[in-house]
């Protein structure tokens, strides 16, 4: 049975066709090729191609990340944290879009309202609220561009050392720099210590408990 054309299947197409070609080599025919039909139907359902990369925006961020209320504020900056990092080691090709286009998309936008409104409601100012959840994505999305090489791009070249010279550094490639354990080590360091931060300097302090 062919599946309903729909705005879901556009995004997941054209999520599918940035994965392998990236996000510059997406266009309108390309993807209406991917789906078998002429690249006029698809503006039945998108109105163009930027909303198309709005909409992959939008997936990758907001995908698998459930705001829960009742869970707290830290627990929902590290889940949002988590789930975007595996998101975009998922689809790479969208990595360079998150990076450079702000969410834009109703829906991407309830879900940002819905982690202000736990942060308020945890006591965090509209602005501090702001700023942590905009800490959290730059520091997930600056983090994956460099553990990840995007569809079409060069890997850095390492200039020849010789291991005298950056003694630190070589021991620490021999321990495993770069590797995916080291991003995940590096990951969940670094995400304790931006929360910690938070809680520090942006949280408001938890009253005692009377009696």
């Amino acid at each position: 049975m062919t599946k309903k054309m729909s705005r879901e299947r556009v995004l997941d197409a054209a999520l599918e066709l940035v994965d392998q070609v990236g996000a510059g080599g997406l266009s309108m025919r390309k993807l209406g090729a991917a789906l078998g039909v002429e690249a006029m139907t698809l503006y039945y359902y998108v109105p163009n191609k930027d909303a198309v990369l709005d909409g992959l925006v939008e997936r990758v961020a907001t995908h698998a990340f459930t705001v829960v209320p009742q869970a707290g504020w830290q627990h929902l900056l590290r889940d949002f944290a988590v789930s975007f990092r595996r998101e975009l080691l998922r689809h790479p090709g969208v990595l360079h879009l998150v990076a450079t286009r702000p969410v834009a998309t109703l829906q991407g936008l309830r879900t940002l309202e819905a982690g202000l409104a736990v942060l308020r409601a945890s006591g965090f100012g509209l602005r501090e609220a702001c700023h942590a959840m905009n800490a959290v994505a730059t520091f997930t999305t600056g983090h994956c561009l460099a553990e990840i090489d995007p569809p079409g791009g060069t890997p850095p070249r390492v200039p020849e050392t010789e291991p005298e010279e950056l003694p630190n550094l070589t021991e620490a490639v021999r321990a495993g720099l770069g590797t995916p354990q080291d991003h995940q080590a590096r990951f969940d360091f670094a995400l304790d210590a931006l929360i910690a931060g938070l809680a520090a300097t942006a949280a408001p302090p938890l009253c005692p408990r009377s009696g």
